[in-house]
């Protein structure tokens, strides 16, 4: 473990942080690729209860093969302690990417790197469990490929059941080398690991999941996968559900081409009447993309498990909108309904590096506007690829790239 705590490093952070303290954005925190520590944040940001700020890089650490973090505020600065440099190889994971971090109830941390742990370099599950100021790493699952019909190279994020059991998806692998659901289900020593899932592209079905699993109120688990349908390969909303000791799954929306959005590309958000929400890449009514510059989407139920979809937004890019929610990022509620999240690229002006977005309700519509549009050229971050979420009321998260090292940054937004 290491904490940063030199009287230099933290004159240098707060004077980035007051170099950049608008009166709606601070960057609390500039990675640095030269001095050990992580860079490259690709996933966004989960929250403690105190209000402390845990996340990965995709590279940097000890090994330069990612690493976990900590940010905590501390008389007005944000202070950085990085918790696991990852070691790689047949042992232990490398390369966290977008999948963010979750906590369970007893403060321990879950994540997924997209290499390291076996032969096969196909991904890892690991936990992170708190011992005095000291946090261990513990691999829960090291992924072995499609040639044992196992899943590998996980990209989206984990996610409790109201039981206790841990859900992800591999994009790749499982019987149909198509993608997997799988389940880590705790005893009092172990976790024990199965797929409970195996994407097939056969007959329009569903593969290619590049977001996670979101339990809803009525005890199903929903996802969503990047391609599929029969129509138009433009990707489904799917959900698993268990009947006689068995897990079934059933698609309950194919999205079609263009005013629909099509290729979903995050883990859904679920209201508290069972509305779900989330973004597509591409789609939607936004001309100056070509193809769409991407939607967020609502999805409602009706009677006989039939859901109606509708768009809620389409981006319009062209120097004054966002343009493509990148994989995983998705949208985060508020109490009121309001959505949040991040574009990977567009925003006003010239600079095309990204927006964060908030899509406020206004009766039985939304009204979107733009919290920020990160800047290439002045010290900002830039590239935002995971979501944001919502501490105090103020909107954190991360850009890839970017900062006063180039190495990317977090951010906090004041809307």
């Amino acid at each position: 473990m290491r904490v940063k705590a030199l009287a230099l490093f933290v004159v240098t952070l707060a004077f980035a942080a007051s170099a950049w303290a608008t009166d709606k954005e601070t960057l609390i925190y500039n990675f640095n690729n030269y001095t050990g520590d992580g860079y490259y944040p690709y996933s966004g940001l989960v929250a403690d209860k105190a209000g402390n700020l845990y996340g990965t890089t995709q590279s940097g650490g000890a090994n330069n093969l990612g690493s976990v973090f900590e940010l905590k505020l501390s008389g007005g600065v944000w202070n950085e302690t990085l918790l696991y440099s990852f070691a790689g190889g047949t042992t232990d994971g490398e390369y966290p990417e977008y999948s963010p971090l979750v906590f369970d109830s007893a403060g321990n941390l879950y994540g997924t790197t997209q290499n390291g742990g076996s032969s096969c370099n196909c991904g890892t599950v690991f936990e992170l469990t708190k011992s005095g100021s000291k946090w261990k790493e513990t691999v829960l699952h090291a992924f072995l490929g499609s040639s044992v019909k196992d899943g590998y190279l996980p990209q989206a994020g984990l996610s409790f059941d109201t039981a206790g059991n841990l859900y992800g998806t591999t994009q790749y692998g499982g019987l149909n080398n198509q993608g997997s659901v799988f389940q880590l289900q705790p005893s009092k020593t172990s976790w024990k690991y199965k797929v409970i899932h195996s994407f097939n592209a056969a007959n329009g079905g569903a593969y290619y999941p590049v977001g996670g699993i979101t339990q809803g109120a009525d005890g199903y688990y929903y996802g969503t996968t990047y391609y599929g349908g029969f129509a138009y390969n433009a990707g489904t909303i799917y959900r698993l559900f268990q009947a006689r000791n068995a897990w079934v799954a059933q698609n309950v929306f194919y999205f079609l081409e263009g005013g629909d959005g099509v290729y979903p590309d995050s883990s859904l958000a679920i209201d508290s009447k069972g509305n779900m929400y989330g973004t597509t890449y591409y789609g939607g009514s936004g001309e100056s993309c070509g193809g769409g510059c991407g939607t967020v989407y609502k999805l409602t139920a009706g009677k006989n498990n039939a859901y109606t979809q509708s768009v809620i937004y389409s981006f319009q890019a062209d120097d004054k909108d966002g343009e493509n929610p990148y994989y995983g990022a998705g949208v985060t509620l508020d109490a009121n309904g309001n959505l949040y999240g991040t574009t990977y690229f567009g925003g006003k002006g010239t600079q095309n590096a990204g927006t964060v977005y908030e899509l406020k309700v206004s009766g039985s519509s939304y009204k979107e506007s733009l919290l920020w549009s990160f800047d290439t050229f002045s010290g900002d971050g830039y590239y935002p690829r995971g979501g944001v979420i919502l501490v105090k009321g103020n909107v954190f998260g991360t850009t890839y790239a970017g900062g006063s090292h180039g190495a990317g940054t977090a951010f906090e937004l004041k809307p």
